[in-house]
């Protein structure tokens, strides 16, 4: 459905070192770095982290959250531990299995060192 993802960072040096090592965690390449911007490919999208182009400080969407698709819980404890051992900081409730509409989730989730929303999810069967 996506094409790709772009959230904003205030430190692009900062942001590559979280990012690649909690979506290492996902069996994601290093961030290619293109100036003021990062980005990560797989075959089914593109991730980016930015500077805002405007020059205007980076600010995490009020209400947002981007979720990155897990293969297991396991897979998703290991995002969550990279991203708590990098700097990010658990929100919500700690991880673990969530009775949702559309069926049991096991969900992770973290703020980023810009206070973005992320999120790990493994549909369980």
């Amino acid at each position: 459905m996506f094409s790709h993802v772009m959230i904003g960072t205030n430190d692009l040096e900062k942001a590559k070192a979280f990012y690649d090592a909690l979506l290492g965690t996902l069996d994601v390449r290093p961030a290619v770095v293109d100036g003021h911007r990062i980005f990560y490919i797989t075959k089914t999208g593109m991730f980016s982290v930015s500077k805002p182009i405007d020059g205007k400080p980076a600010t995490p969407a009020n209400g947002g959250t981007i979720g990155f698709a897990c293969s297991s819980p396991a897979q998703a404890d290991a995002w969550h531990a990279a991203g708590i051992a990098n700097g990010g900081k658990s929100c919500e409730d700690p991880p673990g299995v969530r009775e949702a509409a559309v069926g049991k989730l096991y969900i992770a989730y973290l703020r980023d060192l810009d206070g973005n929303k992320i999120c790990a999810l493994h549909r369980m069967g």
